[in-house]
């Protein structure tokens, strides 16, 4: 539901933004950081020469909900319509010559329009004026709030974030590469528990720690374990070693009393 609906979600909150910054004369929440604000360039060209370049009005009324109807509806009526070309596929080729004819002006409006935007791209940083269009064709231009501004900037959250996330990628990268039975192999000829492990044998499944509910022996040791419990281990590493022993697991078998017997006997 919120994927069917995602356009319109989209445009209530550009909504709520527009409405609780730019139409009671505040800027929204990013260009308030920057110490930004929006200046009504008509209306400071007709003044002349500005003493600091910080003065002027800030948008009419008509500024104001033009630049909501192109930012909100224009943003959403083009996201509609893409999704709902895209869902009729109009691009077919079985398709009628009109919907084929719309599909292709759709195309060529947003070839130009990104066309458009990167031009006046090139202009904002050359002029450093009008970063979009909308803000080009209504001459709203961000100047300064407020001459001097104090900025206390903490870069701990930043260096704690940088941490973490080189932190995280290593143990995202090692991790796999690690595998327990095998470390605990490794260090079990360096164990002084080998003896205790040795003598509880037929006691527990060496790796779940229970008493084997379908048990069977690791050939050629004759250690028992559960049949899930070795048949997992014996599939994830074919090089699995015995947990108790050390010794290459090659086969299993069933355990029953006549296997049972003869291996004590043994």
């Amino acid at each position: 539901m919120l994927f069917q609906y995602e356009p319109e979600l989209d445009a209530f909150l550009e909504f709520l933004i527009w409405r609780f910054s730019i139409w009671v004369d505040k800027p929204t929440p990013g260009i308030a950081l920057m110490n930004l604000r929006y200046r009504d360039e008509r209306a400071s060209e007709a003044r002349g020469k500005l003493r600091t370049g910080l003065e002027g009005p800030g948008l009419t009324v008509a500024q104001k909900i033009w630049y909501c109807i192109a930012s909100v509806g224009g943003q959403y009526i083009w996201a509609r319509l893409q999704s709902f070309s895209a869902f009729r596929r109009w691009g077919d080729s079985d398709q009628r010559s009109l919907l084929r004819w719309a599909w292709v002006l759709v195309q060529r409006v947003e070839g130009l329009y990104k066309a458009a935007s990167f031009g006046n791209l090139l202009i904002f940083l050359y002029t450093g004026r009008y970063r979009t269009l909308i803000e080009r064709a209504l001459k709203a231009r961000l100047v300064y709030g407020s001459p001097n501004m104090n900025r206390a900037v903490s870069f701990e959250y930043m260096n704690r974030q940088l941490v973490w996330n080189e932190f995280s990628e290593m143990l995202l990268l090692l991790l796999p590469l690690l595998n327990s039975s095998t470390l605990k192999n490794l260090f079990r000829p360096f164990s002084k528990d080998k003896d205790a492990d040795s003598a509880g044998d037929d006691s527990a499944c060496p790796i779940c720690q229970n008493s084997p509910s379908i048990p069977f022996l690791a050939l050629p040791c004759q250690h028992r374990y559960c049949y899930y419990c070795l048949r997992t281990r014996c599939a994830a590493a074919p090089s699995f070693r015995c947990s108790r022993c050390s010794e290459p697991v090659v086969a299993m078998q069933r355990y029953s009393e006549s296997v049972g017997s003869t291996s004590s006997g043994k």
